[in-house]
């Protein structure tokens, strides 16, 4: 089979590799689309894979074409999405249902063959079964969308309440289409970029806030702050942002994956302090029984077309042009999610 095999530090080759074979529990699904993730960003152009050679991907979908033993064959012909973390079951933390706490788990996509690849195998436990349908394009934003949706369910999140969500990316514009799936609002979403404000306000943000714009982010501070805040940019300006625009007992959810310091000031500290903030945050996208609600629910939002994924991919290329990622990457020049098409 092809696969899109990481060498090295920004060396992706597509190449020809044996197809994976299956054990006891598992099963064999062919890949349709695959998204290359934020976090193998780092993993593809800055050095931080766990080992080379490696098969990134783990925000995938796909149709299962062989079955293992132990597991019915009836599965054969069904869409899939992948719920990639492969916990260590006995571990104490995964026994409070806390599965990607636990230490020594492994990570389709990142520890062992991922979804950069015609073919992967995974525990049937992994595989997140959608209806038919649902588009396999679609069905690869299920693990994102369930990051956001994770974020939400270990919250005090309650419907009716005022919300901000600081940084649209992938992870920002679905937390936020399903936070108002869920109840939340009024929502206002906060970024840098104009065009993503305004491709929030299209999924349904009743306000939008250029960070940029102290006078506008002023203003909400003056108009009382927001009840939540869900923080997906992983940056300090929006880190520290988040603090700011929290309402008094206010709750702040930190979702987004910090690469550089954090330093605060001693008057941005003591917005914890004088508002008595709840500060919380949130690791992947997992809950028992495993894999979760998070799933089971972005299963069905995506079945009934609930969540929009239009204006969240940049291009989808072919498997065999995967080898031209990390010079995109590097760059800088991507603007959405690249997705590849491992049929072609």
């Amino acid at each position: 089979m092809k696969a899109a095999v990481l060498h090295g530090n920004a060396d992706l080759r597509v190449e020809e590799v044996a197809v994976p074979e299956i054990g006891h529990g598992e099963l064999l699904v062919h890949v349709a689309y695959s998204g290359v993730c934020g976090s193998d960003v780092p993993r593809l152009i800055h050095n931080g894979a766990h080992f080379y050679p490696l098969i990134l991907g783990h925000e995938f979908s796909g149709t299962i074409v062989d079955v293992g033993e132990g597991v019915e064959a009836g599965l054969i012909g069904r869409k899939v999405a992948c719920a990639p973390l492969v916990p260590i079951f006995e571990h104490p933390q995964s026994q409070r249902g806390n599965f990607a706490l636990g230490k020594g788990y492994s990570f389709i996509g990142s520890r062992q063959p991922g979804g950069f690849a015609e073919y992967v195998v995974m525990p049937r436990l992994n595989a997140v079964l959608l209806d038919d349908s649902i588009d396999l394009l679609a069905g690869a934003f299920m693990e994102p969308l369930t990051v956001g949706l994770h974020a939400i369910n270990i919250m005090d999140f309650r419907p009716g309440r005022t919300t901000a969500v600081v940084g649209l990316g992938t992870i920002g514009m679905l937390l936020m289409q399903s936070a108002k799936l869920l109840g939340a609002g009024p929502i206002c979403a906060f970024d840098v970029d104009p065009a993503k404000l305004d491709l929030a306000k299209s999924y349904g943000a009743d306000t939008v806030v250029d960070s940029r714009d102290e006078a506008a982010v002023g203003e909400a501070i003056a108009a009382g702050g927001y009840e939540i805040v869900f923080e997906t940019a992983g940056v300090p300006a929006a880190e520290i942002m988040a603090l700011r625009i929290a309402a008094g007992k206010g709750r702040v959810m930190y979702v987004g994956t910090p690469h550089v310091p954090l330093t605060l000031q001693p008057a941005e500290f003591e917005e914890i302090n004088r508002k008595e903030l709840t500060i919380q945050g949130s690791w992947m996208n997992y809950s028992a029984p495993f894999p979760g609600w998070e799933w089971t629910f972005g299963a069905e939002a995506l079945g009934n077309n609930r969540i929009r994924l239009d204006g969240l991919i940049d291009r989808v290329l072919p498997l065999s042009q995967a080898g031209t990622v990390p010079e995109l990457l590097l760059s800088k020049s991507v603007q959405g999610k690249i997705m590849l098409d491992t049929t072609r």
